[in-house]
């Protein structure tokens, strides 16, 4: 059973590559259709019905693009359509959601100093936290306030503010970023999915049939298209925040996302007023710095991150590894290879906080993250880095046999 660990960790490896991989199909093909949007330009020789054409060179070629607000008079034999890297990239993020998150729910999703809660009610308020983001974000793109694009952006802000903090009242730091991260991806590929994808089929059918379409699908679809494209960069944001304790792991990680979301909108303003020919507005750039600093700030103050508890009982989950035989060895062995880079204030040079905000000071904090301590220093030579505490052979077999003895006893 101990093996379980190794194929999961692989499993999850597997996940996060094939995420990684969809998310640059998705995210690059969106921007450089956001791009060649903004850079069309209008011309009189343009056919009947086309809206504006670029021109563009890449990979020794030119090519010669035409875009019509609604359809040509007719439909092309060969027609692309872009949506499978959005279902794909959701579809994965999912699945590591489930593979971290929910498989190891007592360690990375529950903080029970911030909610007392069992792992399948974590898992049930997680899923409810996904679909209620995009039942409310779709009741407002549909109200009266979806007529107002900048209002209901406004609007839609204060809703991700709110989940940022509604988050962090619920489950670790760091499953609080990673959900709204979730959160925002699910509105966005929902958009494409339940919005984008079916009006565009609507026009296409409706030209098949020899009716006129109707220009209200296509308007609606770029509204949403728009709104992923200012939500892209803070969701990359969230899905790298787990590994920087600094963000996710601090008082006012709360207000850091919602710092976030608006350096998304500094970012892409500049690169959307860029692509539109519309001049090159430095000041964004001068504002993402300025919040950029101000986030740097709050993660420091005040200096705790979420997690830093003395003595904590260890949790039922984990109580097999504090009960094993070889456990008083390897708090040794732990205290003194690993507690010097993994302290709440950590002694090793350079070091300044515990990285991933691992701690490993106490019994239950060494349980809690005993698979993480056997794949990491047990089964493999990833920690410590460079081997800089000398660690040796027989320390790391020490790690193995904890770990798989208490697997193995609570099998028996």
């Amino acid at each position: 059973m101990y093996e379980y660990a190794i194929a999961w960790e692989w499993l999850a490896f597997a996940a996060r590559w094939f995420h990684v991989i969809t998310a640059i199909a998705w995210i690059g093909s969106s921007f450089y259709f956001i791009a060649l949007d903004l850079g069309l330009v209008k011309r009189p020789h343009l056919p009947p019905g086309a809206y504006g054409e670029e021109w563009q060179v890449h990979g020794g070629g030119f090519y010669h693009i035409q875009k019509y607000l609604v359809a040509p008079a007719q439909m092309p034999e060969h027609l692309t359509w872009f949506k499978y890297e959005s279902y794909f990239t959701w579809l994965s993020g999912f699945l590591m959601l489930c593979i971290v998150y929910y498989g190891g729910a007592d360690l990375f999703l529950i903080d029970r100093h911030v909610l007392d809660i069992t792992p399948p009610v974590a898992i049930l308020i997680s899923l409810a936290s996904l679909a209620f983001g995009w039942i409310v974000y779709d009741l407002l793109c549909k109200s009266p306030l979806g007529k107002n694009t900048w209002g209901l952006m406004a609007v839609l802000y204060v809703v991700l503010v709110f989940m940022a903090w509604g988050y962090t009242q619920l489950f670790t730091g760091r499953a609080a970023f990673l959900h709204l991260g979730a959160f925002t991806a699910t509105i966005m590929s929902a958009n494409v999915f339940m919005i984008i994808i079916p009006n565009q089929k609507i026009v296409v059918a409706d030209l098949i049939a020899g009716r006129t379409p109707d220009p209200k699908y296509g308007q609606i679809a770029k509204q949403r298209s728009l709104h992923n494209n200012y939500l892209t960069l803070p969701v990359i944001f969230f899905m790298l925040s787990n590994h920087y304790p600094l963000a996710f792991g601090t008082a006012f990680n709360w207000v850091i996302a919602a710092l976030v979301f608006l350096m998304g909108v500094t970012i892409r303003h500049w690169f959307n007023t860029t692509h539109a020919r519309k001049g090159r507005p430095t000041w964004t750039w001068i504002v993402t710095i300025i919040l950029f600093i101000l986030i740097m700030w709050l993660s420091t103050a005040p200096k705790q991150l979420t997690g830093e508890t003395n003595a904590a009982a260890v949790a039922p989950a984990f109580q097999q590894f504090a009960g094993d035989p070889h456990f008083p060895a390897v708090k040794q062995l732990v205290s003194t290879r690993c507690s010097m880079c993994h302290a709440a204030e950590p002694a090793y040079e350079g070091i300044a906080r515990p990285p991933k905000g691992v701690i490993l000071e106490d019994d239950a904090e060494i349980a809690a993250h005993a698979r993480e301590i056997y794949i990491q220093a047990g089964r493999s030579h990833a920690m410590p880095p460079g081997n800089v505490t000398d660690i040796t052979p027989d320390e790391r077999k020490l790690l193995v046999a904890w770990f798989e003895s208490a697997v193995e006893g609570k099998k028996q």
